[in-house]
């Protein structure tokens, strides 16, 4: 018995246990979007052996704490004990909790809700009665279902109901169930197909079988509440001239008997009575019916009490001088420190020289160039409407324009503005521009263009007869999936919407500088649409500015050009005073344009990291030129505090001109995980040379991914549920644990490159890997401590905004995912035969994949509440084939000269 309890309560089968957790959670983010939410749940995480192993590591772990006797270190054992009381919590949540949605229209009451969970609902009717019987069940596309079932009614008379098969159906964002059962009675038997899934209510089926009539529906069903909800009235708000809302809400009057109040709920504001709580979710296309999100969760306390107690652990813990994080700091702090050295680089991109354009857009370009400058920059500071409905200047729109097409911020030494505004208002001549890179040699052949051309005009895509070039071939390429998509396939395609985007440049329709006069929306349009819209003599007055703008610009009449101009914003003003920003935000705005920061921290980055990194390894074996080396360290630590107060300087720009905390989108949480990765190495690891590198360039490595082609740099307006504190709680705390943790797979990385070189001779080498394995565990602890408290942040801030902790979407599940991975990277030191610095160097640089399919993966492969997937995949770039290479290449190298002890340190745990 006591051998069954060591190998029930060891760290090698809490280890197995996570394995199993988070390789079948894995595989139902794969299972999921193939074959549906049922599926997954059915075959995964509602099935018996995976809530069966949940149970084996919650036993495991309190066996654990008791073997180990946590209690004698407090920061651990309310650690552990948290992770059993959110364990329980959900335990009861899941069992006996309520979750549905409660669909209201204008003017009505409603006490019914309709159940998240399936039921298949059976009515029996004969002439002596109504039988009713349900079964709380979901069905999967693959696999074996075995659904059988007898049901007795009207005394000892049965029928006998069984599954025949269940098929899953996806169109787009659309999917259906449907499941055929077989009803046997008195030997007589029928087959009927149900359309039902979860969350929607289906369609009932009646079959005859001899004097039985047999009533069957499958999907969600409805329950009854102990009181009445009334929707008064449904608002919504939008922000101007724009279909997407800021805000929506629900006034509401609660009737329980003779006791009635009322009750406003919106986003982020829920109303809680009767033990149910009701979010708002929804809203009919008509915008006259509310769709509420229903709770009633009775294991809501014990999981916020174990939050708490996770949080106040893991902050502890950071502070424990016994705990591992305190004994590292203390081995790195008495540790000869690694020296460090630095160099700056300042690395300047020269714009390829253009080919030649036809003589009368070089002649005009010449003069343009120099005398626009003054009415360009003026034009840049009028007030333009996004398609979203942010108020920003044109200079925003023309830099995001022009780096979009061009990938550059200028352009022939001209600014943004310069080039939109010559673009507007000269079209015929503008049209020769070489403005859009080319590099598909098939792609200059189809336009009859050198191969040596870089950049290709307008009107390279048009032939004589102004025919598109490009029909066919753009027509062939938008048929093909996109993994089917080659790179010439790919470019004709990014070239297309280059050239769309040009052409409605050619005719200002991207520019929105008009408000519409009382209009509720708040609505801005171009000039055409203004021209179209508008009636009367604002009609005639906005046809007069524009005219008298553009026919200025074209006869180079500068001074009435910048007289259009002021009296376009002395329209703005008087049309639509409210929505028009202050004048140091417009200022900030223009600034933060102007500067162009993040792009430009690249390269700094980059360089400036791979020199750390480079001159950290001749350190590692070099034994002379200490104080040159102590003084590069020196002026190195002083250009990073530079770089980081430029980076940080950055971020709070763009929260003031925003309104809002830089970490809201995808290209905001990366410019947020770049700049927490290298305050991670300030704080603390700014000792080590090989570290502040890698610090260095992972802060680099992120910001460069920020500025890829798919991620939008724009600053945009919240949607409804992001308006919420918890966001800003939640995803800064879960992003700074990106920084940490893309800094351990760097060491890692490093470690392992060590172990190559690694020598007899060289023992200053098996030193540096020492300190280096010290720091990566630490950035490890901090790391998997923050992405911990994050998620479960996030499960607070779900449960707040929309009713429920967890849904098993796939972010969710690759950062619960993630946090298991990790947990094992950190637990393997306690299996004796794994404590080695190979193994943690080795486990730490592979795990950084999960974090990378969190964030990257799944939004573009799986589809889910947190993906930008849409149904097909995206290819597989070729930097992560060339990346997967290099590593394998760096393991089996490295591998032959693993053998180095493990780390010791002074104390015990």
């Amino acid at each position: 018995m006591k051998k069954i309890l060591n190998i029930a309560f060891s760290i090698k089968t809490s280890i197995v246990l996570l394995s199993i957790l988070f390789i079948g959670a894995a595989a139902a983010t794969f299972i999921e979007n193939d074959y549906g939410t049922s599926t997954a749940r059915v075959l995964v995480y509602y099935n018996w052996w995976y809530i069966a192993v949940l149970f084996a590591t919650g036993i495991n772990l309190a066996g654990v704490i008791y073997r180990r006797k946590m209690w004698r270190y407090p920061p651990r054992f309310l650690f552990h004990l948290a992770f059993l009381l959110i364990g329980l919590g959900a335990a009861i949540t899941h069992f006996w909790g309520i979750e549905g949605i409660l669909h209201i229209r204008e003017g009505s009451s409603e006490n019914r809700m309709l159940t998240a969970e399936p039921y298949l609902q059976v009515t029996i009717k004969t002439s002596n009665g109504v039988w009713y019987q349900e079964y709380q069940r979901d069905f999967s596309a693959i696999g074996n279902n075995r659904f059988a079932e007898t049901i007795f009614f009207d005394g000892n008379r049965t029928i006998n109901l069984k599954f025949v098969d269940y098929k899953f159906a996806k169109q787009g964002h659309s999917t259906m169930g449907l499941l055929r059962l077989k009803g046997c009675y008195g030997g007589k038997c029928e087959t009927v197909r149900l359309v039902g899934q979860r969350g929607a209510k289906g369609y009932d089926r009646e079959l005859s079988l001899g004097d039985v009539k047999l009533k069957l529906e499958f999907g969600s069903k409805i329950i009854k509440m102990p009181f009445v909800l009334k929707l008064k009235d449904f608002q919504i708000e939008r922000y101007p001239g724009s279909m997407a809302p800021s805000s929506y809400a629900s006034e509401i009057s609660v009737v329980d008997g003779a006791k009635s109040f009322d009750y406003r709920i919106y986003m982020n504001h829920p109303l809680n009575y009767g033990g149910y709580k009701f979010f708002q979710s929804s809203y009919d296309k008509d915008e006259r019916g509310t769709i509420l999100s229903v709770n009633k969760d009775p294991g809501k306390w014990p999981t916020y009490i174990g939050y708490i107690l996770l949080a106040l652990a893991l902050l502890l813990n950071l502070f424990d001088k016994r705990s591992r994080f305190g004994r590292l700091i203390n081995y790195l702090r008495h540790s000869a420190a690694v020296l460090i050295v630095s160099a700056f680089v300042s690395v300047v991109a020269a714009t390829p020289a253009n080919a030649a354009t036809p003589s009368e857009f070089q002649n005009y370009l010449l003069s343009y160039s120099k005398h626009s400058k003054n009415t360009a920059k003026q034009f840049g500071r009028l007030i333009t409407q996004s398609p979203m409905g942010r108020m920003e200047p044109v200079n925003t729109l023309d830099t995001k324009l022009l780096y979009k097409i061009h990938k550059s911020i200028s352009y022939k030494g001209m600014s943004p503005d310069q080039v939109m505004l010559g673009m507007i208002s000269r079209p015929e001549l503008w049209r020769y521009a070489k403005l859009i890179k080319i590099k598909s040699p098939k792609l200059k052949k189809v336009l009859s263009l050198n191969k040596d051309a870089k950049y290709i005009s307008f009107a390279d895509a048009f032939d004589v007869d102004n025919s598109y070039k490009l029909k066919k071939y753009v027509e062939t390429a938008n048929i093909l999936k996109p993994e089917k998509r080659g790179t010439f396939e790919r470019e004709v395609i990014t070239l297309d919407e280059k050239l769309n985007v040009i052409y409605m440049i050619f005719y200002a329709n991207l520019f929105k500088i008009y408000p519409m006069p009382d209009d509720q929306h708040h609505t801005w349009y171009n000039p055409l649409e203004a021209s179209q819209k508008f009636t009367g003599s604002i009609k005639a007055g906005v046809e007069t500015l524009t005219h008298n703008f553009i026919d200025s610009i074209i006869n180079g009449n500068w001074d009435k050009a910048s007289n259009a101009i002021s009296q376009i914003a002395h329209y703005q003003q008087r049309l639509d005073p409210s929505l028009i920003p202050s004048k140091s935000k417009i200022d900030a705005e223009l600034f933060y344009n102007h500067l162009n920061l993040f792009p430009s921290l690249i390269a700094v980055y980059m360089t400036l990291g791979l020199l750390f990194i480079l001159v950290g390894f001749v350190e590692v074996v070099s034994t002379e030129k200490k104080k040159l080396f102590a003084y590069i360290r020196s002026l190195g630590g002083i250009l990073v505090i530079l770089i980081f107060a430029i980076h940080t300087f950055g971020l709070g720009l763009r929260w003031y001109i925003s309104g809002h905390a830089p970490w809201s989108d995808a290209y905001e949480s990366l410019l947020y995980i770049s700049w927490a990765g290298l305050l991670a190495g300030l704080l603390f690891f700014r000792r080590s040379l090989l570290v502040m590198g890698a610090t260095v360039t992972i802060s680099g490595i992120f910001l460069f991914t920020a500025h890829l082609n798919n991620i939008n740099p724009q600053i945009t307006n919240l949607v409804p549920v992001l308006k919420s504190y918890w966001l800003t709680i939640h995803v800064s705390v879960i992003t700074a644990s990106y920084g940490f943790l893309g800094l351990s797979s760097i060491l890692g990385f490093l470690i392992l490159l060590l172990f190559i070189v690694r020598s007899p001779k060289k023992e200053g080498v098996d030193v540096a890997i020492y300190r280096l394995v010290a720091v990566d565990e630490a950035a490890l602890i901090i790391g998997l401590s923050m992405l911990t408290v994050g998620n479960f942040i996030g499960g607070v801030w779900a449960n707040e905004s929309w009713g429920r902790y967890w849904g098993w979407d796939p972010k969710e599940t690759w950062a619960y995912i993630s946090i298991i991975v990790y947990t094992i990277v950190l637990h393997l030191r306690l299996i004796k035969p794994l404590d080695l610095p190979y193994i943690l160097a080795l486990s730490s640089f592979l795990a950084f994949a999960s974090i990378l399919m969190t964030y990257f993966g799944v939004n573009f492969y799986l589809s889910g509440l947190h993906s930008y997937a849409t149904g097909d995949p995206v290819p597989v770039p070729v930097w992560v084939y060339v990346l997967g290479a290099i590593a394998l290449v760096t393991i089996v190298l490295s591998y032959p000269k693993r053998g180095l002890e493990r780390l010791k340190l002074k104390g015990r745990e």
